[in-house]
């Protein structure tokens, strides 16, 4: 069985890929930055809670973030969901 030299190979893996077309004067973009890191940190730190998870919401303006705060004595940690804003 015959080895193909390494460059060979890529070469060979590149030819199928296409040049990145810029886009055109009429195309328009939308770019929406949502971090919802800092809502994040601010409820598990005034929870005492664990983060299940963050994620924006649809409009845009505020994070839906759920924390595991646990219970007092003998009862079962809750789920707790808090819409904050960004």
């Amino acid at each position: 069985m015959a080895r193909l030299p390494i460059p060979a190979m890529l070469v060979a893996g590149l030819a199928g890929l296409t040049a990145f077309e810029a886009p055109a004067a009429g195309d328009y973009f939308i770019l929406a930055a949502a971090d919802c890191g800092a809502a994040a940190s601010r409820v598990v730190s005034e929870t005492g809670g664990q983060l299940l998870s963050a994620q924006p919401s649809s409009d845009g303006q505020t994070c839906v973030v759920t924390v595991l705060v646990q219970g007092n004595g003998n009862e079962r940690p809750r789920k707790v969901t808090v819409r904050v804003p960004m």
